[in-house]
């Protein structure tokens, strides 16, 4: 039995401070964790006061990227076992905004992966609707591009520890969101991807989120769905009351 996520990722919004009351303002309304985990993402310098904040609630404190090395010259950067060793369990890894801006690649994406499973941290991968088609003998997979390459060379055991993020690009940050039974169809289609790669018991045992656009209008349509485990929203996340209600739907 996969256990939902509602996550939320703040971008580069919020001080400290207004982080620090943010997650005094909900830390008491969350559900049960053996119910729903309940995750914020935040930049980089609130994470260690946001878990302080949090402790002994069931928030979880994320981070929004990381390195694929440990420690050395690399200016700017934040290691993966530096997050682990601050209470961070999950880090998003691969979003399109990294990748669009910071032209971060598959293979820098993968490399990352890697790094914070070896940290002890969770990632929360993110993918575009970026398909493609894959022949196996007399068989036709249709297949998520990314998740080959971002998944690549993994264990099977560490690929249950992921969480994948379906985000089709042109939803992100419009006010748009995909019809609950397309964004499905995407989740169904990563599935099967990882069980084309893993095998399918492996595959019913990750986690996959849609992304782009989620609010409280369809967050209900979209966790109905049978291969949408949670949702992973941005702005929607920024005010403690509608976060609330996302989390709470």
């Amino acid at each position: 039995m996969r256990s939902p996520i509602v996550a939320g990722n703040w971008k580069m919004n919020k001080t400290v401070e207004e982080a620090v009351d943010f997650v005094n303002q909900i830390k008491d309304h969350l559900p049960d964790p053996s119910v729903q985990e309940t995750v914020l993402a935040a930049p980089t310098i609130a994470l260690v006061p946001m878990v302080k904040a949090a402790q002994g609630s069931p928030l979880k404190i994320a981070a929004e990227n990381c390195y694929y090395k440990d420690a050395g010259a690399y200016t700017g950067e934040t290691s993966p076992t530096t997050l682990y060793s601050a209470n961070i369990h999950h880090v998003i890894l691969g979003h399109s905004e990294r990748r669009r801006l910071f032209n971060e690649n598959d293979q820098m994406i993968n490399l990352k992966v890697h790094a914070a499973l070896a940290a002890g941290l969770c990632p929360i991968v993110c993918c575009d609707d970026t398909m493609g088609r894959r022949v196996a003998g007399k068989k036709v997979h249709w297949v998520v591009s990314r998740i080959l390459a971002d998944l690549h060379d993994l264990k099977a055991a560490d690929v249950e520890k992921v969480t994948i993020a379906y985000e089709p690009s042109w939803a992100i940050g419009t006010g748009e969101s995909m019809d609950p039974a397309q964004a499905e169809e995407g989740c169904y289609l990563i599935r099967q991807t990882i069980a084309d790669m893993y095998g399918d018991e492996i595959a019913d045992n990750v986690r996959i989120l849609y992304g782009g656009s989620v609010n409280t209008s369809n967050i209900n349509r979209l966790m109905a769905s049978e291969d949408i485990d949670g949702v992973l929203a941005g702005g929607a996340s920024l005010d403690p009351d509608t976060f609330l209600n996302l989390v709470n739907h």
